[in-house]
């Protein structure tokens, strides 16, 4: 296919007087799907755009919580004619994606800022905590300030970052000057901080030596005063200029931090190395050269990451997220043409992979021809995941960038009404007739205009849900933003085959 028609339907809707389409450019959009468990919201609504999306071409990446679903998308893809395409990076499998040589090939002079941007989202993405996550600009700031350091310790030391690296050296940094002298194993060799920053000195001296032995004789004598050549030197030499940062955050600032904070600013960035380094992760996501990378979906191919989260837990959602956001920027940075490859991005149970960045990056996920299709039970479900004192005003912003919305069968009430409020109301005839009886009959007829739900909470309680019961058919409510479906409303009642076969 040489170019991609954004208002080729995708899904037409028919009513006894008019037809009405839902295209390319809707699911370009973004969709949400609700429903309570057994709804059919996965067989549903969720299996029609799945195959619809993979018969009209769409690359895509496939999260995973249930260990079915790979199963679920091999099936589809034979379906839609699309095996060939399915990349599927799992342990024991063919394919590896090694996420710091991806990054280091993407932007050598910026690795830095990317890795601490991407470390962060995965690592905040993760947080769980009573009430959420934190909001506190400390904590962030502090983690945010030691993730920067150790990567660029790497960088000047090595040349190159590792996770083994960054592992060791947080592990070892010293917790006092005193901890300096005697920081070295028995056998007197240092540990991996000091080897890094000794590795860093020897680096910047021998620039140092270069730059000053070029200078012509007389430039020398102007620079034997101290200050003078160490401010010309770090304006001239920038990797002298960033040891010197080195040098301030690790002994000024973070060797003097209090026990107590230091070691939750350690922990944070450590655990989450720590499961990195175990395999299968270490295996799949860092140790050998990548064999997929998120590029591949813009040639047409479905990357599935099958590390379900029912299985592998924390460590299967952090790598699912960490691959997610750069699946995202990935998208992001193409240059679009009538003949770019729309994509889509796949997320059933979607509350375990939203991370602080995806209302941003659903705020343009359109003009980059990114198609999100998000499942989740309720609304609770992201509050929970979306944590922090504005949970409630985050995931409603971020919603609202998801123009289509799906609601089938719910028992929460909360997404219920929220559904009933997003259809809106419409003026209902209020027909009254009164007969009075006495000494002459009389007969009155009015009509009042009453505003009301269109669509009442407790209407979506009672939805068809599936199955053999229901002759395997499903039904929800499709709303849409902007242009009307049918009817000149932005909603539609539709009915949704679990048999479809594209």
């Amino acid at each position: 296919m040489n170019s991609f028609d954004l208002d080729q339907p995708l899904i037409e809707l028919v009513s006894s007087q008019e037809r009405g389409v839902w295209s390319i450019r809707h699911a370009l959009e973004g969709v949400q799907i609700f429903g309570g468990i057994g709804s059919g919201k996965t067989s549903g609504s969720g299996r029609m755009l799945a195959l619809k999306y993979l018969t009209n071409g769409f690359g895509g990446l496939v999260l995973t919580v249930k260990p079915d679903e790979k199963e679920l998308w091999q099936h589809y893809c034979r379906l839609a004619g699309r095996e060939n395409d399915l990349l599927i990076l799992e342990p024991g499998g063919s394919h590896r994606f090694n996420f710091l040589q991806f990054e280091a090939k993407q932007s050598s002079s910026s690795l830095t800022e990317n890795l601490v941007d991407v470390l962060k989202t995965v690592i905040r993405a993760g947080e769980e905590k009573s009430g959420g996550k934190s909001d506190d600009a400390f904590w962030e700031t502090a983690l945010d300030m030691l993730i920067f350091h150790v990567i660029d310790l790497c960088q000047l030391a090595y040349g190159h970052v590792s996770v083994q690296q960054m592992y060791d050296i947080v592990q070892t940094i010293p917790k006092s000057e005193e901890g300096l002298q005697t920081d070295g194993s028995a056998a007197g060799k240092p540990k991996a901080f000091q080897q890094a920053f000794e590795a860093a000195r020897l680096q910047v001296n021998r620039q140092i030596d270069d730059w000053f032995a070029k200078l012509p004789s007389q430039r020398q004598a102007a620079l034997q005063d101290e200050t003078v050549f160490e401010t010309q030197l770090l304006h001239t030499l920038p990797d002298a200029r960033l040891l010197k940062f080195l040098d301030q955050f690790f002994f000024d600032t973070f060797m003097n931090l209090s026990e107590k904070t230091r070691s939750i600013i350690d922990f944070t960035f450590s655990g989450f190395l720590f499961r990195l380094l175990r395999d299968p992760v270490y295996s799949l996501f860092c140790r050998y050269d990548s064999t997929l990378t998120p590029e591949d979906s813009l040639r047409g191919k479905i990357i599935l990451i099958h590390l379900p989260v029912k299985i592998y837990h924390k460590v299967g959602r952090d790598c699912q997220i960490l691959f997610k956001y750069l699946w995202q920027r990935t998208m992001e940075k193409r240059h679009i043409t009538p003949s770019s490859r729309p994509v889509f991005l796949w997320a059933d149970e979607a509350q375990n992979f939203l991370h602080e960045h995806d209302a941003d990056y659903q705020a343009t996920a359109r003009s980059s021809r990114i198609a999100t299709v998000y499942i989740s039970q309720n609304l609770p479900n992201y509050y929970a995941c979306m944590g922090g004192q504005k949970a409630e005003y985050r995931v409603k912003s971020f919603l609202g960038t998801l123009g289509t919305k799906i609601f089938h069968a719910n028992a929460d009430m909360e997404t219920n009404k929220y559904a009933s409020e997003l259809i809106g109301d419409a003026f209902f005839e209020d027909k009254s007739h009164s007969v009075t009886v006495a000494q002459n009959f009389a007969q009155t007829r009015s009509k009042s205009l009453k505003l009301e739900r269109v669509v009442r909470p407790e209407e979506l309680v009672r939805l068809k849900t599936g199955g053999p019961m229901n002759n395997f058919r499903v039904e929800g409510y499709l709303h849409r933003q902007g242009d009307a479906l049918l009817k000149g409303l932005n909603h539609t009642k539709m009915m949704f085959n679990q048999n479809y076969q594209s």
